[in-house]
């Protein structure tokens, strides 16, 4: 009896990864109909915990007004912190403000500041970073914690590996990023060789909106914009 009650475990779990196939494709289609008319964007990643009145947070406002003024549409997280000031920076500015918000048991919620047709909510991390990667054209990375590391070695991996076209990734904040930078120069390419030198060249590090602009503006003077949409 106890074999039976234990393979009628097991037959449910499969049963239910089964029909999350449904559940995965439905995030899938959701988020490509809707993100396929939002037009040229750049997204801006960081930290949920980063409060009001913090520099960074005044900055990403800053740097979102810039994207619009320059042309494009912003994507965030759709959260609080800067993923709000960023949502905020692009929505006082007039232009398109767009929230692809996660279901987590702490620290999101959406914010304000994201058009009401452009607010998205997903349950898997690896649906949202698609919709991230395919949607944007270009990362703005603040100060973050480890989710706003992952969405950036994705990126990163993604351009370096030709999984995906390349697009500018700009860290902003040298007093934050330098260490990291340091370390991915002295480590993994110096000491044991786990890069190229070419691949630093994905990365930039900048302090001001001016400087995100005059990058962004650089790269598709050089390269034809093509968004995936």
């Amino acid at each position: 009896m106890k074999k039976e009650s234990h393979s009628k475990g097991w037959n449910a779990i499969k049963t239910n990864d089964s029909w999350a196939i449904f559940k995965i494709m439905g995030e899938f289609v959701n988020g490509y109909e809707k993100l396929s008319r939002i037009g040229p964007c750049i997204s801006i990643f960081g930290s949920a915990r980063t409060k009001e009145n913090n520099k960074y947070y005044l900055l990403a406002q800053r740097v979102a007004n810039a994207i619009v003024n320059s042309g494009y549409g912003v994507i965030t997280g759709g959260g609080p912190g800067i993923m709000e000031a960023g949502n905020k920076g692009a929505h006082l500015a007039g232009g398109t403000s767009v929230g692809l918000n996660i279901e987590l048991p702490f620290e999101q919620h959406d914010n304000p500041y994201i058009d009401n047709d452009k607010s998205l909510d997903f349950d898997y991390f690896f649906v949202r970073k698609v919709m991230f990667v395919k949607y944007s054209q270009g990362f703005v990375v603040m100060p973050g914690g480890f989710g706003t590391l992952d969405e950036l070695f994705e990126a990163i991996t993604l351009i370096q590996t030709k999984k995906i076209e390349k697009f500018p990734i700009i860290l902003v904040g040298t007093d934050y990023w330098e260490g990291l930078l340091d370390w991915i120069k002295k480590t993994l390419l110096d000491k044991f060789q786990n890069i190229s030198a070419t691949d630093l060249d994905l990365i930039h590090l900048v302090d001001t909106e001016d400087q995100v602009i005059e990058i962004l503006d650089g790269f598709y003077k050089k390269y034809q914009l093509s968004p995936n949409f």
